[in-house]
């Protein structure tokens, strides 16, 4: 995986919360650590796949 850009990304609580559940899930299921940029990255890929044009 290649370095991506540093950007400022201002989330709603409610989402922050559930990205973190999802982080430690993944923690205790991983021997390697997971960061939550990592996290984010995989909902948004997930995510975006729906809306392919």
């Amino acid at each position: 995986m290649s370095m991506g850009s540093r950007i400022t990304v201002v989330l709603d609580s409610t989402n922050t919360e559930k990205l973190r559940n999802i982080q430690a899930k993944m923690i205790k299921t991983s021997t390697k650590s997971v960061s939550f940029s990592h996290v984010l990255n995989l909902v948004v890929s997930e995510g975006l796949k729906k809306f392919k044009p």
